[in-house]
């Protein structure tokens, strides 16, 4: 109930807008793109796009919608979450509750109309694409997600890694997954429209594992990779009662795995493909770790439940405040520092 009355004062901007970031040391670009800070909201937050501007007026320096499915689905039966006050922790397993593609595009095309007509802030608006849960063809539910997403979308996340989602996790190994890529930028090269293609993963993933997802980023020519999703991992600090409970783990637990995820991946690719980190992302200092780790770009969700609407706003500046400390001139700059 908190997050539909939070979406519904998003859809009609009824929060203050944040004033907007102007600071060169956080403007960047990637994959093409450019953004005013690196610190985005991830998917999730919006998922049937319904508040994409009241989002951005919080101080997001870029918005993903999703994860949108082909067919309207409820999600799992509820209850889907539960919030952890005293670890700063969520656990969901919503399954991509999702009104559908036709719904979504509808509004992201008005969206973007506004955009062009009203000559607003050009901030990147992504849209993550999913599976149906009954779907007997995985493959062709994204090709159809790109199809219709592509001429929209500032980029597209292809995401394989949601623990909520029966099997979706299995397209993570390296014959399907490169299948699967191969056929998404596919179907991009025949919508007319070429968008960055971004691949989501997990966190949970043996060194094997994660060697194979690396060497499949670099082989299959994506654009770069969200490294990563919610865990199904359960640390000391998360309570018995709700540890049992199906579903995947975000919030502070999450932030060292995470970063030592994005450095891994960094190292395996050599640096050549822009990673996109999450997990745990409660301050700029969070932030800073994982752009020193690999990083690119930051996105943040559950440090908006607990740190409020304005985290992105307060999370970018604590972050240029570190970039000048320590002499960078911009966020590339320190992109991976602790790796190479």
């Amino acid at each position: 109930m908190a997050h539909i009355m939070a979406m519904e004062a998003l859809r009609f901007r009824l929060l203050p807008s944040a004033k907007r970031i102007n600071d060169p040391v956080l403007r960047t670009e990637v994959a093409g793109l450019k953004f005013n800070t690196p610190i985005g909201l991830g998917a999730g937050m919006d998922k049937q796009a319904t508040a994409i501007q009241g989002l951005l007026d919080l101080g997001f320096g870029f918005l993903e919608l999703g994860t949108v499915t082909p067919l309207p689905q409820p999600g799992n039966p509820r209850p889907r979450m539960w919030r952890i006050p005293e670890a700063q922790a969520l656990i969901n397993r919503f399954g991509f509750n999702s009104v559908g593609r036709e719904k979504v595009a509808a509004r992201v095309d008005v969206f973007f109309e506004k955009r062009r007509n009203k000559n607003l802030p050009c901030d990147p608006v992504g849209v993550n694409i999913g599976s149906n849960k009954t779907s007997v063809d995985i493959p062709a539910d994204y090709t159809h997600g790109v199809l219709t997403f592509a001429p929209y979308a500032d980029y597209l996340a292809v995401n394989i890694s949601s623990p909520n989602t029966p099997g979706l996790r299995d397209m993570q190994r390296r014959a399907p997954m490169l299948d699967l890529l191969k056929k998404v930028l596919d179907a991009r090269a025949r919508s007319g429209r070429k968008p960055p293609v971004f691949v989501k993963i997990a966190p949970d993933q043996t060194p094997e594992q994660l060697k194979d997802i690396a060497d499949v980023i670099l082989e299959s020519g994506v654009d770069g990779v969200i490294v990563g999703n919610t865990t199904v991992s359960r640390p000391d600090c998360i309570p018995a009662e709700i540890a049992k409970e199906a579903g995947g783990l975000s919030g502070k637990p999450l932030t060292e795995m995470a970063t030592q995820r994005i450095s891994e991946v960094y190292k395996l690719t050599e640096g050549k493909v822009p990673i996109i980190g999450c997990g745990g992302i409660f301050t700029g200092e969070d932030a800073y770790a994982k752009i020193r780790a690999g990083a690119s770009l930051i996105q943040v969700f559950t440090s908006m439940v607990y740190r409020g609407p304005y985290v992105a706003y307060y999370v970018a500046n604590e972050l240029a405040e570190l970039l000048r400390r320590d002499g960078f001139a911009n966020v590339a700059d320190a992109v991976g520092v602790d790796v190479r």
